[in-house]
């Protein structure tokens, strides 16, 4: 049976069933995404900046700015400022310095977020303080 007839009579979701059993049959694998699609999760973006951040202290309050910024999100967004991303870059298109992929790629933002961090406050702990001291950085 031929996928396009499978189409014709079958839903969607059908024929993707029926490919990937046939895949699996024939001994071929399907994968779900590229395997250098950038991770969006909270916990894949926070264990990224642990592997570029391996100083406790610096780690933990980057992590506590990330956190009250955008929830580890990469693609927060302010509604009202536009700011974006983990660190909640202003205009969020400054991270393209740190990569063509500052969009979706947590490991870029991170990059630029630290960068920023270090030239601005010196380093994150000095960044975090300053945040406690004005809600922003």
């Amino acid at each position: 049976m031929s996928v396009s007839f499978i189409r014709r009579i079958a839903s969607p979701k059908k024929v993707l069933t029926t490919a990937a059993v046939a895949a699996a049959t024939a001994g071929m694998a399907l994968a779900a995404a590229p395997a250098q699609a950038a991770p969006t999760s909270a916990s894949s973006a926070k264990a990224i900046a642990h592997k570029m951040i391996p100083d406790a202290a610096q780690f933990n309050a980057f992590s506590k700015i990330v956190e009250h910024e955008s929830g580890w999100n990469p693609t927060a967004t302010n509604s009202s400022s536009g700011a974006y991303g983990l660190v909640q870059a202003l205009p969020g298109s400054k991270m393209a310095s740190a990569g063509s992929d500052w969009k979706t790629n947590p490991a870029t933002q991170i990059k630029w977020g630290l960068d920023y961090m270090n030239s601005r406050y010196g380093s994150p702990v000095k960044a975090w303080n300053f945040w406690q001291t004005n809600h922003w950085y």
